[in-house]
Order: C-alpha cells, then sequence, then structure tokens
C-alpha cells in the first residue's frame, strides 16, 4: 500500500457563503494529494508527460462527513491500495490537522492515455516499476 499526507491551509476563496469549503475544492485538494504523492516518489507530472503519456480523472466520488472553514490546516492522506494493472484507484481522507477530525473520504480513477493518439494504454513500465515496492 502507498500512503502519502499532504498538509494544505484553507484560503479564504475555498470557502462558500456558509463558511465552509466549498464541495468542488475537495476535488482539487485530491490533485495536489496526488501530484505530491507522485512528486514524492519520482513521478512528477511533467516526468510522466515527457514519456509521452497522460493521467486522466474517469471518475471520482467524495462522501462530506464534516465542514472545513477558513485557515484550518487540512491533512491530505492519498491512498492507493493495489497495484495499477490497468487502472488506477486513489483513496483520499481528509482531516483537519489539530483535532485527526475526518472531513472528507473520496476518490478518483486514472487511466494512461498516448499523449498523441488520447487511446487507452497500460501504465507504462516506468511506472509499474516505480510501484513495485509498495504492493
Amino acid at each position: 500500500m502507498l500512503l502519502h499526507k499532504t498538509e494544505i491551509r484553507v484560503r479564504y476563496a475555498d470557502t462558500d457563503q456558509m463558511h465552509f469549503v466549498y464541495n468542488g475544492k475537495y476535488f482539487e485538494y485530491f490533485e495536489v494529494g496526488r501530484t505530491e504523492m507522485l512528486r514524492e516518489n519520482g513521478l512528477p507530472y511533467d516526468t510522466i508527460e515527457k514519456q509521452n503519456y497522460q493521467l486522466p480523472v474517469i471518475e471520482t466520488g467524495a462522501k462530506y462527513i464534516s465542514p472545513a472553514f477558513y485557515d484550518d490546516l487540512l491533512i491530505i492522506e492519498s491512498i492507493v491500495k493495489s497495484n495499477p494493472i490497468f487502472r488506477i484507484h486513489i483513496d483520499y481522507r481528509v482531516l483537519r490537522l489539530n483535532s485527526n477530525e475526518l472531513l472528507v473520504v473520496g476518490f478518483t480513477e486514472h487511466v494512461f492515455i498516448n499523449v498523441i493518439t488520447k487511446k487507452v494504454v497500460r501504465p507504462p513500465k516506468f511506472f509499474r516499476d516505480s510501484m513495485k515496492p509498495f504492493f
């Protein structure tokens, strides 16, 4: 299993009229967590793209448990539970840092595509090799 934690501070612009973090922002937070997880494991998006691959999101979901507010420090946990064979499924947990309160759970699912043809392909060898130590 691959688990990565990223800290985010809620900006005023992230909140809505109720002073909660706007629900759509959590998908941006998921992206930050995912990007940092890949970067920490030697796979920043530009490295993937230089190898002529892209990694689009094909499915998402979120369950909102408790709101986050302006200036809260959040932890975004990004979790890959199984070795990506075709699709890459990443689970997320968003927690308030000071209390460890669970705020949101969610997921994103991705496929690799060829940068030129935009056709779905299996995860490339360099990606599979970087994931091997975790599974």
